[in-house]
């Protein structure tokens, strides 16, 4: 928790509130339902909470941006985005049921108004957003081509809409097909905490 602190300081105490909560939810719906590894439950905040985050080094959503966060598992990056982003609208889909249940739960038990979740394959979700998170696994030209039906025309942010992904190690040749519209941003460059020397944010213009 102390590293949220650190690199957000500007919180409100019920951001700060909700951020401090996650830690005991987690643990609770991780001993029911494994969505984080066992081993990786103590680096919540590091592996999970503060990497989500990252996202935030890329771009500061406007209010009432859309969003959805594609393949969410156990609400990352979605859930610690809504928090940090209470006038951003987060739609967290997964094709895993039981994930969906847990990302449900939790953002109820947050109070978070700002999060609704959805069970399907990205393939069945026909939604309209300015831009599509993931921390998923599958290479970027794929993700691009199952969710570019996705994006919406309007634009609301400086940022042009798109794909903004969480990603590590070497991208050189999974971003290649994209090179022209994507940019890959170094969480190293802001975060100095060892897991992130390899973490990057990867945003695709669509």
């Amino acid at each position: 928790m102390e590293l949220i602190k650190k690199y957000f300081p500007n919180l409100t105490a019920h951001q700060l509130e909700q951020f401090a909560q996650l830690d005991t939810l987690y643990r609770d719906w991780n001993a029911k339902i494994n969505v984080i590894s066992r081993k990786d439950i103590d680096n919540l905040y590091e592996h999970h909470v503060l990497h989500s985050l990252g996202i935030a080094e890329v771009i500061r959503f406007k209010p009432g941006t859309e969003v959805m966060d594609l393949g969410t598992g156990g609400g990352f990056p979605g859930i610690p985005l809504a928090i940090l982003f209470p006038d951003t609208h987060f739609h967290l889909v997964d094709s895993i049921r039981k994930k969906i249940l847990v990302c449900t739960e939790i953002s109820q038990a947050l109070g978070l108004e700002n999060v609704t979740t959805r069970w399907c394959r990205a393939e069945e979700e026909k939604g309209k957003y300015d831009y599509v998170v993931s921390r998923a696994v599958m290479p970027l030209a794929d993700l691009v081509k199952i969710i570019r039906k996705n994006i919406s025309s309007k634009q609301r942010n400086a940022l042009p809409n798109g794909l903004i992904c969480l990603k590590g190690g070497e991208l050189e040749h999974e971003t290649l097909p994209l090179k022209s519209h994507t940019d890959i941003t170094a969480l190293s460059d802001y975060y100095e905490e060892e897991f992130f020397e390899t973490k990057k944010v990867v945003y695709t213009a669509l």
